[in-house]
């Protein structure tokens, strides 16, 4: 007996989706909004304590709070224009804006991390004592606090949506809770022991932290680019849905890629080759109802073969 997915049910699953991509936006949208708020107020705070302290690690977090605000303001507009529905110009939507800005923020983030060796190292050379420790402590810690509140946010949202855009910002915010963890032990070291050059070398090992984080935001956002392929953990996730009908024979050519949120999903069905029109798209649609309930935000695409067709095939699967 075939198995047929009723209308409703289809109904019930493209209205779940499309609720589903409406929480997605806004929780995207807040996300973006509150990290470029939180980057603002960091940095009037650090700006105040660097001149107070004259501190080559504080000034390490000012800069890195100087990036944010860029790459939130980055993120912002990026998470915007991927929102953005489909149009004419664009019929697969806008969602590789969110990559895009992750390898604008990679580009932001290594120029930052240059110019913070490079004070580190003029300070090596020639150190100086920090003044007022104190105000440092404070700034620091009350932006430990904001930014793990932010944090805890923006992972929620990265759980609900998966957004590669507020992910990469999630992970600078992460880095500066390092960040502000290795400057409050620089001023301690410094001004309790009088050893002037911990604090430049912490910087310099904050600027290779940093690089590093740039270098796993830039990789990802170019692999999505590139239309690399869902992670192999997916598409068994795929194959195993597909292969769960009791008509399907077998499947090949599957292939997958992502553009921010939207997910592509093209495969051949291997049917019984005696089945009528009307049946064989009946399955068709059942399975894609199956893929589409799996992966709410994927557009899936299936072409139907009789099961044992020769057809040129390619060598990867």
């Amino acid at each position: 007996m075939n198995r047929v997915l009723e209308p409703v049910a289809v109904q019930a699953t493209v209205a779940s989706a499309s609720t589903d991509t409406g929480r997605n936006a806004t929780l995207m949208k807040r996300a973006a909004a509150a990290s470029l708020a939180v980057a603002g107020v960091l940095i009037l705070m650090k700006f105040a304590a660097w001149l107070a302290t004259d501190s080559v690690g504080l000034l390490s977090t000012l800069i890195d709070s100087l990036l944010d605000v860029a790459a939130s303001f980055v993120n912002f507009l990026a998470v915007r224009q991927a929102l953005t529905p489909a149009d004419r110009e664009h019929r697969f939507g806008h969602g590789k804006a969110e990559p895009l800005a992750g390898l604008t923020q990679a580009a932001f983030i290594c120029g930052s991390a240059l110019f913070l060796m490079i004070q580190a190292g003029d300070r090596l050379i020639y150190p100086r004592p920090i003044a007022n420790p104190e105000v440092g402590y404070v700034v620091l810690v009350a932006s430990i606090i904001l930014t793990m509140g932010l944090v805890a946010f923006q992972s929620h949202v990265v759980r609900k949506t998966g957004s590669i855009a507020v992910n990469a910002d999630s992970l600078h915010y992460k880095s500066d809770l390092l960040v502000n963890g290795s400057v409050i032990v620089s001023l301690y070291v410094t001004t309790k022991f009088g050893w002037l050059s911990v604090d430049p070398l912490i910087a310099i090992a904050i600027a290779a932290y940093i690089v590093w984080g740039a270098w796993r935001i830039g990789a990802h956002s170019l692999d999505i680019l590139m239309d690399h392929e869902l992670p192999q953990s997916e598409r068994e996730k795929i194959r195993n849905i597909v292969k769960a009908h009791p008509e399907v024979k077998g499947l090949h050519d599957l292939r997958t890629r992502s553009a921010g949120q939207q997910i592509f999903i093209q495969l051949h069905l291997e049917l019984d080759g005696e089945l009528k029109l009307k049946d064989v798209h009946e399955i068709s649609e059942a399975v894609m109802a199956e893929l589409q309930a799996a992966f709410p935000t994927a557009e899936v695409i299936v072409h139907e073969d009789p099961e044992g067709a020769m057809e040129p095939r390619k060598v990867f699967q």
